[in-house]
């Protein structure tokens, strides 16, 4: 498993052997290759995760998402107190 930013398609990109589209990401369009899923195809409106700049796999809003509380959850970080220590420090 990689990690993975979702974005939604805004439209295909002409040119480029069909393999790249426009994706909306967290508010910014970016050109992604959508390459790696030649079974696949794509319209605007659809879902997908991105790893360096490949669509690595098609979703839903769902699968976005959850994708998108992974990654939010990560990099909050634990809250001071939210993980026991694993040190006694009253033992000697």
């Amino acid at each position: 498993m990689c990690l993975g930013i979702p974005g939604q398609v805004v439209r295909m990109l002409e040119g480029y052997g069909g393999q790249l589209a426009l994706v909306n990401v967290a508010g910014e369009n970016r050109k992604v290759n959508i390459g790696m899923l030649p079974e696949e195809t794509f319209d605007a409106g659809d879902w997908v995760i991105i790893h360096m700049g490949f669509v690595v796999e098609k979703t839903d809003k769902a699968g976005a998402d959850a994708a998108m509380a992974g990654l939010e959850m990560m990099g909050r970080g634990a809250e001071p107190g939210e993980f026991p220590s694993q040190i006694d420090r009253a033992s000697p």
